[in-house]
């Protein structure tokens, strides 16, 4: 098969829940464990970091990731979803895993794959994983992918966890409390290996806090006062951002808000690694987080697009994430906002809309993806709520009207689900 057809067969055999959504989820790890098994354990073979949370882990593995290479670690990075190429999910040091290795990977193992019937997420991992080995990488940052305690990625033994932060998402398979999706993303600490909650607060706190203890392990609340952004709504045309951490100025390029908080959880992760005999000097954590898009090729998280009229994207799409995004564009003095908006169906969609600005213009638009919630049915529910604006059909159309209406000193911001980011980045 071509790489093409491949990808075709990955998708069409193992539906993903990125594309059809909760049926293309496969809770439980024994699947997984059987093509562990078969394949020889090969996470074994190197180290791992666990990163999961509601908001936030990508931006945390891409930084950790960046930092340790910088550090002169061969790094491994498995993330997910994808924005345009599914390579983007598996790296070694920045660069994609080769179209070949993903062709000649389904096609060794194509008798297994159609034998133990894995689900999408469960042959990336797969994948990944024997990747990582073949590199001989000296250390894996392995992002969560749904949950925690049966997620795929959770067979490994890493030497730490960091959980970032608890929201509500994904209620019908995790909970429809915090509390009971903490305890689900909870799953991935484990006997005695160390654990870095980003944000906690209350009785999510006591979730981690109990884990813990069952387990016998340290855990690290990591303290939100250690850094700060610096002139933030002053300069949010600039490249970056200026990152206090103690009484040094560190360049950020992830130009979000909700970096701060991120890049706190960043800060205690790196103290806990050096505490595990991880060679990370202050000057080598400070090339990391400055040179994080260039090593690791992170898109869409507040990624400027343009910068006359200001366009700007990201794929926050839950309740938690869209609250920092409103507050980002609320702080951004302009003529106009105009806003191009798509999300998916299994979305806490009302809450988002009460969220959003009411004084902006809308496109209302619809991903290509069978998740997509129809446009027309987005803009009535949205009109609800106080918004204005018109549909159309397409990302790519919305997002061309949006940009022949603005005039210089608007702001044009894509977001809503990280299909619609995935269209125009």
């Amino acid at each position: 098969m071509t790489y093409q057809e491949t990808i075709e067969y990955i998708f069409s055999r193992m539906p993903s829940f990125q594309t059809v959504g909760t049926s293309g989820y496969k809770p439980g790890i024994e699947s997984m464990k059987t093509m562990d098994a078969y394949f020889g354990h090969p996470h074994e073979s190197f180290r791992t970091i666990h990163v999961g949370g509601t908001n936030g882990k990508g931006s945390v593995s891409h930084n950790l990731a960046s930092i340790l290479q910088s550090a002169g670690y061969k790094v491994g990075l498995f993330t997910s979803p994808h924005l345009r190429d599914f390579r983007e999910r598996i790296r070694v040091d920045g660069e994609m895993v080769p179209e070949q290795f993903v062709v000649d990977f389904v096609e060794a193992h194509r008798a297994l794959i159609e034998k133990v019937c894995p689900s999408f997420f469960e042959v990336n991992v797969a994948i990944a994983f024997d990747y990582f080995r073949q590199e001989q990488v000296d250390v894996a940052v392995i992002e969560v992918g749904l949950g925690g305690r049966l997620d795929s990625t959770n067979i490994i033994t890493p030497d730490l966890c960091v959980i970032t932060n608890i929201s509500m998402d994904h209620m019908n398979l995790l909970g429809d409390t915090v509390e009971q999706i903490a305890a689900e993303k909870s799953g991935i600490i484990k006997q005695g290996i160390p654990v870095v909650i980003g944000e906690a607060e209350g009785s999510v706190k006591e979730v981690f806090q109990r884990k813990a203890e069952e387990v016998n392990t340290r855990i690290c609340f990591a303290p939100q006062e250690d850094c700060e952004f610096i002139g933030m709504e002053a300069s949010y045309k600039q490249p970056f951002q200026l990152l206090r951490i103690g009484e040094e100025m560190v360049r950020t390029p992830l130009l979000g808000i909700y970096q701060r908080k991120n890049m706190a959880t960043v800060l205690s992760a790196v103290k806990e690694l050096r505490h595990l005999g991880y060679h990370i000097p202050r000057e080598v954590m400070r090339h990391g987080i400055e040179h994080t898009l260039d090593q690791t090729h992170l898109m869409g998280r507040w990624q400027q697009l343009k910068e006359t009229p200001y366009v700007v994207c990201d794929t926050g799409h839950n309740v938690g994430g869209i609250q920092y995004v409103v507050r980002q564009l609320e702080s951004m003095p302009c003529k106009t906002l105009r806003i191009v908006f798509g999300m998916v169906g299994d979305k806490d969609v009302s809450h988002v809309l009460e969220l959003l600005p009411k004084q902006a213009v809308y496109y209302f638009t619809k991903a290509n993806s069978k998740r997509a919630m129809p446009e027309t049915k987005l803009k009535e529910l949205a009109e609800q709520k106080g918004l204005k604006g018109k549909t159309y059909p397409s990302v790519p159309e919305a997002y061309q009207a949006a940009l022949d209406d603005a005039d210089d000193e608007d702001v044009v911001y894509v977001g809503g689900s990280t299909y619609v980011v995935a269209e125009i980045v």
